[in-house]
């Protein structure tokens, strides 16, 4: 969510019983601004915090003109003091996927693998490493899971150019009531997968400016999401049951959204079946 409206915002999501207190808001408000001057970042968002046990990482995420190119993410653990984090690759996903249990909350943590076949162990002393994963790596591979699972926007916020970067669509005035409460109304907001595999008529009715990304209602598993009304029917309220804590909300018909993570990092793998 947006830093400069970020005490309205987390007032809208928190019909989930989570947040930060006033003290957190107010330092974070300020120390957001400044993280967007000096790392010259043209937006800054409010990702949210991975609760550890030893520690919370707060996590902010700054944005460039190109939303579709990938942000950079920070941590703080006092709201004032932030840390770059490294960019997420395959390796470090594939990583953390082997990982159970709640982080630590320290950066220098390392995890030894407990589902590592002898052919890695050895490729692994091979390159001269340890079989082990800091937890600042799983950290980023598990930020960058939660932002390509759930990580949501309102159809028509965003716009692709001709030159296929994304940019904020000016013209966006929300969505209608009606459309709000519908899950096709909502797009991943990353690379998306099941638009490739459309067919051309199916992607006839398609707008190729506005409808570039996959949307909510084919996810898998189906009920994965829930939609509520809150503020008495003035806010429309997005909940993930597979990354729990995943909170997105829309004022409809104004530009107001956004979403935010208050939870321990780890999937819900046991959604399919509880559904």
């Amino acid at each position: 969510m947006e830093a400069a409206s970020l005490p309205a915002a987390l007032e809208l999501t928190a019909g989930a019983g989570v947040g930060l207190s006033p003290e957190k808001r107010a330092v974070l408000g300020a120390s957001l601004l400044l993280l967007q001057r000096d790392y010259r970042f043209e937006r800054v968002w409010f990702w949210g915090c991975i609760q550890g046990v030893r520690g919370t990482y707060y996590i902010a995420e700054g944005l460039g003109p190109d939303r579709a190119v990938p942000r950079n993410r920070l941590y703080s653990f006092n709201c004032v003091e932030w840390s770059l984090l490294p960019p997420v690759t395959e390796e470090m996903v594939a990583q953390a996927e082997q990982l159970r249990g709640r982080f630590q909350g320290d950066p220098s943590f390392e995890y030894e693998y407990t589902e590592i076949n002898a052919e890695d162990a050895e490729r692994l002393f091979e390159d001269g490493k340890e079989p082990v994963i800091k937890e600042e790596a799983r950290l980023v591979a598990t930020i960058d899971q939660i932002d390509r699972a759930v990580g949501i926007v309102p159809r028509g916020a965003f716009v692709k150019t001709p030159l296929g970067s994304v940019r904020e669509n000016r013209s966006f005035e929300g969505l209608s009531l009606t459309e709000a409460k519908k899950l096709s109304s909502y797009f991943h907001f990353t690379e998306p997968v099941n638009l490739k595999n459309k067919t051309l008529l199916e992607k006839a009715d398609l707008d190729p400016s506005t409808d570039f990304l996959d949307s909510l209602e084919h996810d898998i598993p189906q009920g994965s999401w829930t939609i509520q009304l809150e503020k008495g029917g003035t806010v429309v309220v997005l909940r993930s049951l597979l990354w729990l804590g995943l909170t997105f909300y829309h004022v409809p018909m104004t530009k107001q959204y956004g979403y935010v993570y208050f939870g321990t990092g780890e999937k819900n793998l046991d959604l399919p079946f509880m559904l």
